[in-house]
């Protein structure tokens, strides 16, 4: 094995590795918070999660066609397109979330009926940052080296290849 087919297959398996990890701790998540925290499963709690859940569900998936570009030398990953869409969606939802979630605190119930639902959501914010917009996770010596080197946040990968999609459209 040559040291560019050894990184090559070292990427895959990241690829998919992160492909399944997203998914996993979508439903971990879910998990930990209604199972093993037992938060009531109410509309402020519910849509926290599902902001969260849909994001990890959603950069899963790009991970798994990331994954299938680099196997099959694609130019972008396929479907690439279908992404733009759910950029704006979720922004959507992200902006009507705090509503929801601020109910239950503005009736003066317990924090149980809506900060696991205010946690989440923050942790949702972040994976729509992580995935439609800068990289906030460093999880790499690359990454940690690339941002120490240049003191702020690259693009992250989905926006970068959403932007070459745009761009060969033209």
């Amino acid at each position: 094995m040559t040291p560019a087919t050894r990184s090559r297959t070292a990427l895959l398996n990241r690829l998919r590795t992160l492909a399944l990890v997203e998914a996993a701790d979508a439903v971990l998540i879910g998990w930990v918070v209604f199972a093993a925290f037992g938060a009531p499963a109410n509309a402020a709690n519910t849509v926290g999660f599902a902001l969260t859940a849909g994001l990890l569900l959603i950069g899963s998936a790009y991970w798994a066609l990331k994954h299938r570009q680099l196997r099959t030398g694609a130019a972008l990953p396929p479907a690439i397109g279908a992404f733009r869409p759910l950029r704006s969606l979720c922004a959507l939802a992200l902006l009507a979330g705090p509503f929801v979630i601020a109910v239950p605190a503005v009736q003066g119930r317990t924090p149980s009926h809506w900060a696991p639902g205010l946690l989440l959501y923050g942790l949702a914010l972040a994976e729509y940052v992580n995935y439609f917009h800068r990289q906030l996770m460093h999880d790499t010596r690359a990454d940690w080296r690339r941002l120490l080197r240049t003191r702020r946040p690259r693009r992250s990968h989905l926006a970068a290849d959403l932007r070459a999609h745009r761009d060969r459209r033209r």
